[in-house]
Order: structure tokens, then C-alpha cells, then sequence
């Protein structure tokens, strides 16, 4: 028998029990359904999580001094490493391969609008600090290199530190006095999603040109150095790198990991990439359970078909079937019977998951708009694919047993069965 005539006859064998093959099939249904809902909520709560993370920025790393643990060009182990004036340009002329460097320091300084005056943490930066932190200006415009050159006093806000401060009045145009001193507003970022930070997240903060630490707080070394590699993959080497010019610099060991503090988000996302996979690994494990359960019921039904059609496969061996195609019989009407409710299970997850509302995570932590941030199942090519192969395994092992129950049958012993 060629495939058509095989795929025939397990459509007829199925139809002919059909309140049977009906509630088997359910079983699958319910099981494929299980699947496909629990690794599309597995993916999107892992890369929620990842997104939250990387609202810190784009493979960023920062370093901040430390004390020395080793002995180093004439210094005993001890000694405090406090970054200085400088430190930022030897970093940034001496590694080409970095996209982008910047100073920052984070004070807490009094903003005054009219009568009101509110505390608000200030980070003081350099100008690739917006691209490197995903900060984006919603109001007004970034700072441009005049307003570093020339010395500007401007101020960029976080949305919820404008919100602190001007109380849902337009800030952008506005003056404020910090510490008595008068800057320009001339931006408020986009409200984002950052669930890490080193001091606080990017909404809270107000931003100002690093130059204007002079003249606020007579402070012209930066408290950290932020970078960014040019590709991810240069973490670890551009991490080394800034180590040996800021080494050289301050008289430590390079290899001295206490002199000098360092986040490194590259490898902190990847560990999370990771948490993320074994996450939908976990369900898709839970969910595959499940659908064997509905295999279970195929196999069921199918090792009480071999009992029922003991004489036709006697016949059909009398006549000339070898094992394999006895097998195949009973294989294929496993798999036929198994993805025709696979097929049908995955329609109906696409619907499910549609109707199933977004499932708060971020949005009533940042105010976010349009359930940003929230967990949404949406079913992707992808675990429709990996569903597809789970449910191949399932159909598979189901009517294994059966098929070969089926091949070993004597023919003799099968015609003379009642």
C-alpha cells in the first residue's frame, strides 16, 4: 500500500469509532493547548524581565574606585582608588574600540521652582551618556556639545522628577535654582522601564553637563566611569582594558579586582538570557506533560484497536503484509489521530491566547502606557514549531507500542480470533 491508500484507511478506522477517537482527540486538544500557553508566557515573561534590565542601557559597564588588595608599583595594598580629572580622557583616547565613555557622579542637590523646593538625585555626565543609558527625550531637546563648551547651565529631568517638581506644569522653558544657582529646563526624558541602576532609576533623576560640578560643588573628578564596547562580545577585553589605563594612572594592579568596582550588564543579561531559556524549558516540560496524558488516551485507543482488528491484520498478513506495513498501518493512524488534534488544539490556543488580558508586571510600577511592560500572550512561529515537535514525539511514542503489538501478531492465531 503507497501513503494514500494507509493515510485512507487510518481516517476510516478513526471515523468508525468516532465518539471515541472524539474524546481522545480532546485529550490532545487540551494538552497542545497547554503547551502553546505556557512557553508563549514563559517568553514573554523572560523578555520582559530582560527588557527591564536593559533599561539601564546598551551593553553598558561602569567602574568606580576601590582599595587596593596587592602591592603595585611602590604602594602598599590598602590604598583607596579615587578617580580624577582625566581619568575619563586617557580611557577614551587609549581604547579605540569603545563606542562610548562618559563621566557621571550622583548628588542629591535642593531644586527650587517658585516657592516650591524639592530634593531631587542629580547625575552630572558627558555627552554620549544618553545613547550608552537609553535615555530619550520625550520634551524639549538632549544637551549638544555648546552646552558643554560654553559652560551652559541647562537640566534635563526624568519624568517623575519633573512630575516631583512642577506638578504636571510643561517644564521645558522653565528656570529652576539648584543650590542656588539658576539652569534652563531644556528637556524631560520618555518614562521608561528600568528594573536596574546604580543609583536609582533614569525617571527619578535630573541630568546636567558634567563641567557644572565645578561650579555647584567644586568637584571636578567624576564618582564612576561609564563605557560601552563596540560590540558585546568585547566586554571582558574592554573591561581589562579600562583596568590597565586607570592602573597605570593610579599605580594598582591591573589584575587587582578589588582596586576598582565594575557592573558588567553584558554578562548580567546573558545570565539572564539564560534564566529566561531554562524558564520556558521548565513549562514547556510541564506542558509536554500534560499532553502526554492525551497520549496516554492514544495509546489507549489504539492497543484496543490492534484487540478489535486481530482478524483483518491476520487477513492482511495472510494476503501478503509484511510487519513493517502492519506497522505502519497502526503508526500512521496514531500520528493522524494525534495531529489533527495538535492542528486544532493550536488554532484554539491562538485564540485563548488573544482573549487572555495583558497580566501586569511593570505598568502600575512605572505608569506605563498601553500595558508596556506587561506579560502578553502572543504565540510566535517559533512555539508553534517546538509545539509541533513535542506533539510528533507524543504521536509517535503513542502508537509505537500498538504498531508493534500489532506486526508481531502470528497470522494464524489472528484468523482463529472470534
Amino acid at each position: 500500500m503507497n501513503l494514500a491508500e494507509v493515510l485512507t484507511q487510518s481516517l476510516e478506522a478513526l471515523n468508525r469509532n468516532r465518539l471515541r477517537s472524539g474524546l481522545t482527540m480532546l485529550g490532545i486538544v487540551w494538552g497542545i493547548v497547554t503547551v502553546v500557553l505556557l512557553l508563549s508566557y514563559g517568553n514573554s515573561l523572560g523578555t520582559e524581565i530582560l527588557n527591564g534590565f536593559m533599561g539601564i542601557g546598551n551593553n553598558v559597564i561602569m567602574v568606580w574606585g576601590g582599595q587596593t588588595s596587592m602591592q603595585a608599583g611602590g604602594e602598599r595594598s590598602g590604598q583607596k582608588v579615587k578617580f580624577r580629572d582625566g581619568d575619563v580622557d586617557a580611557v577614551r583616547d587609549s581604547i579605540p574600540f569603545l563606542k562610548g565613555v562618559s563621566a557621571e557622579t550622583d548628588s542629591g542637590f535642593s531644586f527650587q521652582y517658585g516657592p516650591k523646593v524639592v530634593n531631587i538625585s542629580t547625575k552630572a555626565i558627558d555627552l554620549p551618556y544618553a545613547e550608552m543609558r537609553n535615555l530619550v527625550v520625550e520634551q524639549g531637546r538632549y544637551f549638544e556639545a555648546s552646552d558643554f563648551t560654553d559652560h551652559r547651565k541647562v537640566v534635563i529631568f526624568g519624568p517623575h522628577a519633573a512630575q516631583k517638581l512642577f506638578n504636571g506644569f510643561p517644564p521645558v522653558g522653565e528656570t529652576v535654582e539648584i543650590e542656588g544657582q539658576v539652569f534652563d529646563v531644556i528637556g524631560v526624558l520618555r518614562n521608561k522601564i528600568q528594573d536596574s541602576s546604580n543609583n536609582g532609576p533614569d525617571n527619578e533623576n535630573a541630568f546636567f553637563p558634567f563641567p557644572l560640578m565645578r561650579d555647584l560643588a567644586q568637584q571636578r573628578d567624576p564618582d564612576s566611569i561609564v563605557f560601552e564596547p563596540s560590540r558585546a562580545d568585547l566586554h571582558i577585553k574592554a573591561i581589562q582594558a579600562v583596568r590597565t589605563v586607570l592602573a597605570q594612572r593610579h599605580h594598582f594592579d591591573p589584575a587587582d579586582q578589588k582596586a576598582i568596582g565594575s557592573w558588567d550588564t553584558v554578562e548580567d543579561s546573558a545570565g539572564i538570557r539564560q534564566f529566561s531559556v531554562g524558564l520556558e524549558v521548565l513549562l514547556g516540560i510541564i506542558g509536554a506533560m500534560t499532553l502526554g496524558v492525551g497520549g496516554v488516551g492514544v495509546m489507549n485507543i489504539m492497543l484496543v484497536s490492534v484487540t478489535e482488528r486481530t482478524r483483518e491484520i491476520g487477513l492482511l498478513k495472510a494476503l501478503g503484509a509484511r510487519p513493517r506495513d502492519i506497522r505502519r498501518q497502526f503508526l500512521l493512524e496514531s500520528l493522524t489521530l494525534t495531529l489533527l488534534a495538535g492542528v486544532f488544539g493550536m488554532f484554539v490556543a491562538i485564540i485563548v491566547a488573544h482573549l487572555i488580558p495583558p497580566m501586569p508586571l511593570y505598568s502600575d510600577i512605572y505608569k506605563t502606557s498601553n500595558n508596556e511592560g506587561d506579560i502578553l500572550l502572543r504565540v510566535s512561529p517559533l512555539i508553534l514549531l517546538t509545539a509541533s515537535a513535542i506533539l510528533g514525539l507524543i504521536g509517535i511514542v503513542s502508537g509505537l507500542i500498538p504498531a508493534m503489538r500489532a506486526a508481531a501478531l502470528d497470522p494464524v492465531v489472528a484468523l482463529r480470533r472470534d
